[in-house]
């Protein structure tokens, strides 16, 4: 799932009580690890950013995941699906994507209320 393999260190950006608590804890079981929070200065093997619109300048968002990120490790934006609540438009992801120099690679829904799409840095 993901991408994430057992051993990995993922850090989580955007924790709310809206979260899909059945995703975050299957995450944590196949890493065997609990997931770091947006605080942690560990150099990590991946992120999880849930996003609602409205939450702030997603680009912003985006630079701030790379800061501890390991090379070629994915960043998974995780927004509410079309149709729910604080739902963000895949064109909106695409362009700030690209202006904080990652490239959106695939999506795919993940919870009943949640799609994800892996992002990976253009030096990928």
């Amino acid at each position: 799932m993901l991408t994430f393999t057992s051993g990995q260190i993922v850090q989580e950006f955007g924790y709310d009580d809206d979260v899909d608590h059945d995703l975050r804890d299957a995450i944590e079981d196949l890493l065997g690890e609990d997931l770091e929070d947006e605080d942690s200065q560990e150099i990590v093997d991946g992120v999880i950013m849930w996003w609602r619109d409205g939450d702030g300048d997603l680009t912003d968002a985006m630079v701030d995941t790379l800061t501890t990120l390991a090379p070629g490790a994915p960043v998974w934006v995780l927004t509410p699906k079309a149709g729910r609540d604080g739902h963000v438009a895949p064109g909106d992801i695409q362009e700030s994507a690209g202006i904080a120099g990652l490239r959106v690679m695939s999506s795919m829904s993940l919870a009943p209320d949640w799609t994800g799409t892996r992002l990976a840095s253009r030096t990928n």
